[in-house]
């Protein structure tokens, strides 16, 4: 766990490099929405970057997690940190977010999520919350794998987490300034919408009710374990 710490606060940082590298370029007078049209170079680049990152955490998860549970949990852990840690360093470094209410663009795929620095943070917690159920029970002897109710709920829960962060844009776009719908046809122009795109409300009942079923999954998995005797086959 040190090891996994150390690595994700260290590739938090890098995160952090290469955000400050390009707000310096993009944002000199600091970052604020709609955001500055960029080449389709540097775009692509940024995708896949998001998508090495992922693959990275991924990794790493694999590597360090001797069953499948402990593989996962393991990724979302590496992932918590790493989103925390980027935060802190950017108000190390930036000064930025003004505050835990400051929006921020959080991830570019499949299309832009968007929200409050608190929501990801508050995911990254309870991310947290679970990898130390998990691997605590499974290192105390209990043979601890989430059942299929359990993964339902933590993947419904994450689902609506997700359409929180995407609702805004996908509201913007689709009803426009202009008062154009955006339709499947026009796809090419969906992501042209963004650099004249300014957050205006962040759903909380969603990103609530995500939460809500998230964290009950965990309780449930949690209360089906501490039943058990060890090394019971669950």
């Amino acid at each position: 766990m040190l090891w996994l710490t150390l690595f994700s606060i260290a590739m938090g940082f890098l995160e952090t490099a290469v955000v400050v590298y390009l707000r310096k370029v993009y944002y000199p007078h600091g970052f604020q929405f709609p955001l500055t049209p960029v080449g389709p170079d540097v775009a692509i680049t940024e995708l896949l970057r998001e998508a090495a990152t992922i693959i990275m955490l991924v990794g790493i998860g694999i590597i360090a997690g001797k069953n499948t549970s402990q593989k996962f949990a393991f990724f979302i852990y590496c992932f918590a940190v790493w989103d925390i840690f980027y935060y802190v360093f950017l108000k190390a470094l930036l000064g930025w977010p003004d505050s835990l209410f400051t929006w921020d663009i959080l991830f570019l795929i499949p299309v832009p999520w968007v929200g409050p620095v608190l929501a990801p943070c508050l995911v990254s917690l309870t991310m947290i919350v679970l990898t130390v159920a998990v691997i605590n029970f499974q290192e105390k002897g209990y043979n601890a794998h989430l059942k299929w109710k359990e993964w339902m709920m933590l993947i419904v829960g994450s689902l609506i987490i997700i359409l929180s962060f995407t609702l805004d844009y996908f509201n913007y776009v689709v009803h426009g300034n202009s008062g154009n719908i955006w339709t499947p046809a026009a796809k090419q122009n969906m992501f042209d919408e963004i650099v004249h795109y300014v957050p205006s409300t962040y759903n909380w009942w969603l990103f609530g009710a995500g939460e809500a079923i998230v964290l009950m999954g965990i309780i449930l998995f949690i209360r089906r374990v501490v039943r058990l005797p060890k090394n019971k086959s669950l």
